[in-house]
């Protein structure tokens, strides 16, 4: 099964949220300088309106979206992988400082077990993605 829609004011489709907010992985697409797409897999989450990824200030993908707010998101089912949501929006706020740092902590938990294993080079930032078009497949 296929669906695909145009997102609303209505907020973030609850398929799409709890695909998020599982133990899934996703992969992230922003643009490079030279226009050629970059996906990098990653954790995601959700709250109630928007995706939401947690990188470093220093990386690609976050200076990708400094530049050009448009994101593909593509999160699957960790169970079946032809179950997935593929979400195009914006970046629509970066917020960094001791909430990003608690985001990546509490994603580490879900993901791993245990706070953020890893070496914190630049700065967390979380990146809040307000979706504008869904593509569901295989989620009823």
């Amino acid at each position: 099964m296929s669906d695909a829609a145009d997102a609303t004011d209505a907020g973030l489709d609850p398929r799409v949220r709890a695909l998020a907010t599982g133990r899934n992985f996703g992969v992230i697409s922003t643009l490079s300088p030279t226009g050629h797409p970059r996906t990098h897999v990653m954790w995601v989450d959700a709250d109630d309106r928007h995706l939401l990824i947690n990188t470093e200030v220093h990386r690609a993908k976050h200076q990708d979206v400094v530049r050009d707010p448009r994101v593909t998101v593509t999160i699957w089912d960790a169970e079946d992988p032809y179950r997935f949501a593929e979400v195009r929006g914006r970046v629509v706020e970066r917020v960094t400082g001791p909430v990003a740092r608690a985001h990546i902590d509490a994603c580490a938990q879900r993901y791993v077990g245990r706070d953020y294993p890893g070496e914190i080079v630049s700065e967390r930032v979380l990146l809040r993605i307000a979706p504008e078009h869904v593509h569901l497949n295989g989620i009823a």
